[in-house]
């Protein structure tokens, strides 16, 4: 397993078992509400604005993805592409109302929650994680008195990834994650993990992603409110924008119909090694940081909405540079020239990417075991791009090439 796919979501939590060859199976797309599409829209598709991008997630499934869904939402309406199969036994096609775990695209979620809170006045971003959680993070290495709510949220605390534990990771990677699928953990357990070790840097000198800041988040969400995290989700984002497909499943290992299989090698480096269907486990050990279950037409609306005051989107889309490829930037980094754009930042839960076309677009990554998720946006919310597969293995690199594909076109 390598740094880089630990870093592309909450979860190194992944499975795998020898692939099928799917790069001739069917592909569907609309501009209309249908999930697919007759002949004729078939054979408009060399004419569609969107050709390119059909094209880039078409290599998706070239590549060994069993399928991939995307839906772009833009000003001329609503365009949608299936490619590839939900059931690799039956062979049942993916759909776009299928449902996925979003991996870290819960992370904007979770952002959002807390954001709201502070334009209500019940808590400020500059409030310390001590003052929320007394006592929580105070150990030899950490001290919550010194990491405020802003630094978990930007990832600018510190506080190391419990997801980097090599105890987390032999128990849920590999094929010891097969025996492990369904233990769970509590989030008071994942801080303790990401706790254990110092930090990467003092707070605030440096950024390193880390799936703890938004354990630590949800734990002051549910303390500031006196709610569940995920009552709050629900009753702030999910209800309001009426997202009719998205779910915070607890402690639930199963996914709500419709919903395709997820598949995966357990990140084994072989790319030989044996694909699992891995559909099914505890998500507790997500919670917070990836947890949701959604649609790419529910990412999308949300995405677009964001439902914040003017002064809390500002806070939210105001980022700190961080590397393209997700690793942490360590303390001692040059200072970015004033003048210099930097090609990716990091705000509140949402990143930004600039592509080589010198387009801009916002929005996050996730991965859990068996699936990849990508949602990106322009910064007005009027173009917005999600697509999703049904494996956690392959050449992320399309993803790039799909964002690259659908806000660069010719």
């Amino acid at each position: 397993m390598t740094r880089r796919q630990l870093r592309r979501g909450v979860g190194v939590l992944a499975v795998a078992g020898a692939l099928t060859a799917v790069a001739a199976l069917p592909a569907t797309a609309t501009g209309g509400p249908a999930d697919g599409a007759g002949p004729a829209a078939r054979a408009g598709e060399r004419s569609c604005p969107h050709a390119e991008t059909a094209r880039a997630l078409d290599a998706v499934v070239a590549d060994g993805t069993p399928g991939v869904v995307a839906r772009v939402d833009d000003t001329d309406g609503v365009w949608r592409r299936s490619v590839g199969v939900a059931d690799r036994e039956t062979g049942r096609p993916r759909l776009a109302r299928d449902r996925f775990r979003v991996g870290s695209v819960t992370k904007p979620f979770t952002a959002t929650v807390l954001l709201q809170l502070a334009a209500e006045g019940r808590l400020s971003l500059d409030d310390t994680v001590h003052t929320w959680l007394p006592g929580l993070v105070r150990n030899a290495y950490d001290d919550g008195r010194r990491i405020t709510l802003r630094q978990l949220l930007n990832h600018t605390s510190g506080i190391a990834n419990y997801n980097d534990d090599p105890g987390f990771l032999a128990k849920f990677t590999v094929q010891r994650f097969l025996q492990h699928r369904y233990d769970g953990a509590t989030p008071h357990e994942l801080v303790a993990i990401g706790l254990a070790p110092p930090p990467v840097f003092p707070p605030g000198e440096g950024w390193s992603y880390s799936d703890t800041n938004y354990s630590l988040a949800g734990l002051v969400i549910e303390k500031a409110t006196g709610h569940d995290y995920e009552d709050e989700v629900e009753n702030r984002i999910i209800k309001p924008l009426k997202l009719t497909s998205t779910t915070l499943p607890r402690s639930s290992p199963t996914l709500p119909a419709p919903h395709g299989r997820h598949y995966s090698r357990l990140y084994e480096e072989d790319p030989a090694a044996p694909v699992h269907d891995v559909t099914e486990f505890n998500p507790t050990v997500a919670w917070a940081p990836g947890t949701v279950i959604s649609t790419p037409r529910d990412l999308n609306t949300f995405t677009r909405a964001l439902l914040l005051p003017a002064e809390q989107l500002a806070e939210m889309l105001d980022g700190v540079p961080v590397p393209s490829d997700g690793d942490e930037t360590p303390p001692t980094a040059p200072r970015r020239p004033a003048d210099e754009t930097p090609r990716a930042t990091y705000g509140l839960g949402i990143r930004s990417f600039t592509l080589s076309c010198g387009v801009t677009v916002w929005g996050h990554g996730g991965q859990v075991p068996g699936s990849l998720t990508r949602t990106a946006a322009t910064r007005d919310g009027r173009h917005v791009l999600t697509m999703n597969r049904n494996a956690d293995y392959g050449a992320q690199e399309r993803e790039d090439a799909t964002l690259e594909a659908e806000f660069c076109r010719r």
